[in-house]
């Protein structure tokens, strides 16, 4: 395919995101790294050309190309979101969207996610920098740091993701499944309703970590939710990941219930659950850049998870960095 690239649109944790056409003048997204740095890329892509469902962006094809310095580029191609993500979304609407919009939004990223899970596959990253509008709904997109759970796995022992997204057992270095994604997706209604991450008055990272894993304390609700909101809310962020309600479950809540079209629904559902073709990631270079934890205790887990995310990782909030990590460990550790 001919194409040429526009302008950039977004900078994430291991690629730029542009705005791409073709020759005859149709808009795309084209997402580029270095190939020798390109594996969450490649893994994007291998998730994504066997997906089907409507709120997912949708894939458009890859290739290798050479700049002018001939460095190879590895470039995933994929729709164009059009209205920007949910974060540009509320920034446009001063701060935080009207409930109405919440509800209909929630409803549209759990059918993404449902579509996900049917899979095996688990996002582990969601956010609404990582919910894209599209003219046709929401989608969810930037599947870098999505996982497959292996034969009858109902969580895995390795962790990515955004730690102040991350659900408290994520957190603790213990497991990240289905319900860390349902943990998520109350962070983002929060975030839809206020404008700001679940943790706003949090400003250490390392403390930050240890009260979502180890204080037993959960997100401040919205006061501007209805009751249904917070009962929602409370559905998604219960503590213990057991008792957490499922992506099925929650849509057929009050909150999102009227929003749902069964068609849609019942689309996401058809498909046989697959294991994405494991094989294919058993034959990639190794390692997968996570973090794995064997049994330690909570400073030493955190410790570990500082140690093992690369500079490009997703990290606290908004791709930031974490500020003198590092040195807070250690001196807790004292």
């Amino acid at each position: 395919m001919k194409w040429k690239r526009g302008p950039v649109i977004g900078r994430g944790s291991y690629a730029t995101v542009s705005v791409a056409t073709t020759s005859t003048g149709a808009l795309f997204a084209v997402k580029s790294t270095d190939l020798s740095t390109s594996k969450f890329l490649q893994k994007e892509q291998h998730f994504l050309s066997q997906l089907t469902s409507k709120n997912i962006i949708q894939y458009k094809g890859f290739e290798v190309s050479h700049h002018n310095n001939n460095k190879p580029m590895y470039n995933l191609f994929m729709e164009y979101a059009t209205r920007g993500t949910i974060s540009d979304e509320i920034n446009k609407q001063g701060g935080s969207l009207d409930e109405s919009r919440i509800r209909s939004y929630t409803c549209e990223i759990l059918l993404g996610l449902d579509h996900l899970h049917s899979k095996n596959l688990v996002h582990c990253d969601v956010k609404c920098r990582n919910l894209l509008l599209c003219e046709d709904g929401v989608k969810i997109g930037d599947l870098g740091c999505a996982k497959v759970l292996k034969n009858s796995e109902t969580t895995t022992s390795q962790f990515s993701g955004t730690p102040v997204f991350m659900s408290p057992e994520v957190a603790r270095g213990e497991e990240q499944g289905f319900p860390a994604d349902v943990w998520a997706v109350g962070c983002a209604v929060i975030e839809m309703a206020t404008g700001c991450h679940p943790w706003p008055e949090i400003t250490d990272p390392v403390a930050g970590l240890f009260r979502i894993g180890y204080s037993g304390d959960v997100p401040e609700f919205p006061k501007c939710l209805s009751v249904e909101g917070e009962d929602f809310l409370d559905k998604c962020l219960k503590k213990d990941a057991r008792e957490r309600w499922t992506i099925e479950e929650l849509l057929r809540h009050p909150f999102v219930c009227n929003y749902v079209n069964n068609s849609s629904y019942n689309e996401t559902r058809d498909s046989p659950t697959s294991m994405l073709d494991q094989g294919f990631w058993e034959s990639l270079p190794e390692p997968v850049p996570v973090v794995g934890f064997s049994g330690e205790g909570p400073v030493e887990r955190i410790r570990r998870l500082v140690e093992g995310v690369p500079s490009g990782f997703p990290v606290w909030e908004d791709e930031s960095h974490w500020i003198a990590m590092m040195k807070k460990m250690m001196s807790l550790k004292a």
